[in-house]
């Protein structure tokens, strides 16, 4: 079977001993290394609050990688839209498209990225999310020409091509994207449970539109690989530490490694953990190779998004480098 596209989707996580500044300085060299090995596109994805998390000014960081790479496509994964005002997210994104364009990428989701009180304090309105289909349809508005009379503008925004995502994690996004007629990116990396229901639904109720003529699916999945699959699934502890401090409610920056007989937890913990990551790919170039191909077949996935996060750099660097290997990607494309 044919591999599909092979994109990132990069949180800027914080490591235990490091700063924000250096996590941000990391996340370009990624893109960078990424963009030389062919991948497709490289996403950032919006969180508040959270302190091994420094995403939060999402579309500035995307400014910063597409200024600092010249070829491979950046945007979000995704800007959580009742987070932000419609035209902002559109004069932003339209400001993006002017200075890199054909580059940028818009992925928009319902979720608030962040826990409910530091929800409320960004949206000031409990009911932000409720009118998720709407706000989609306001920006991709004031990304339309503009009309004879029209008194709201996005400047710079109007009449420029910015393709829209519809992110999920449930049933839900599927039809709005399929309503919508929108492309279509899963959270499984994270929430894998509803997976085949959801692209199910979208395939089925898809409706086509000027931005798309048929369904496109991209399937989200944690990969960590390394040259053996002993040290692979060390380095995929820090990985399973982190999901449990968010059981535990107790987010903080990314542990380092450990051995994985010394993870520290309940059966019950350990269940739910691996419910969560079930859909993750941890091991060395062939286990990546016959995983890619597995996801593909299962799910028929247009393009897979990798969610890679390592405590260190240069692990985190080679787990792109084996990935690129295991999908057969060949350089950057020509432009």
């Amino acid at each position: 079977m044919k591999m599909p596209k092979i994109s990132v989707l990069d949180l800027v996580r914080v490591s235990q001993g490091s700063t924000p500044a250096q996590a941000l300085s990391d996340t370009l060299e990624r893109a960078q290394r990424a963009e030389r090995l062919g991948y497709t596109r490289y996403w950032i994805a919006e969180h508040h609050n959270i302190a091994g998390i420094a995403s939060s000014a999402t579309s500035i960081i995307i400014g910063r990688l597409a200024a600092g790479t010249s070829s491979i496509r950046v945007g979000s994964g995704g800007i959580m839209l009742p987070n932000h005002p419609s035209l902002v997210v559109a004069e932003q994104f339209g400001t993006l498209e002017s200075l890199f364009p054909g580059r940028i990428d818009l992925g928009l989701g319902r979720a608030p990225g962040t826990d409910q009180r530091t929800a409320m304090a960004l949206r000031r309105d409990s009911f932000a999310g409720d009118s998720f289909i709407e706000e989609v349809k306001e920006v991709r508005a004031l990304f339309e020409p503009v009309e004879p009379g029209q008194a709201v503008q996005a400047i710079p925004g109007a009449g420029l091509r910015v393709p829209l995502w519809i992110l999920g994690s449930s049933t839900y996004g599927a039809q709005v994207a399929a309503a919508l007629g929108l492309p279509y990116s899963f959270a499984s990396h994270f929430a894998p449970e509803m997976l085949f229901d959801a692209i199910q639904l979208y395939r089925d109720r898809f409706q086509p539109s000027a931005q798309l003529d048929r369904p496109y699916v991209m399937v989200g999945v944690n990969v960590v690989a390394s040259n053996s699959d002993q040290e692979a699934q060390r380095q995929f502890t820090s990985l399973q530490q982190a999901f449990l401090q968010i059981l535990r409610n107790e987010r903080g920056l990314l542990p380092p490694p450990v051995d994985t007989t010394d993870l520290s937890c309940s059966s019950a913990e350990r269940a739910q953990v691996n419910r969560m990551l079930a859909c993750s790919l941890v091991g060395s170039e062939a286990v990546i190779r016959e995983g890619l191909r597995s996801l593909a077949s299962q799910t028929g996935a247009d393009e897979v998004i990798a969610v890679s996060p390592m405590f260190d750099q240069a692990a985190g660097l080679r787990s792109l480098e084996i990935l690129a290997e295991a999908a057969e990607l060949s350089g950057p494309p020509c432009r």
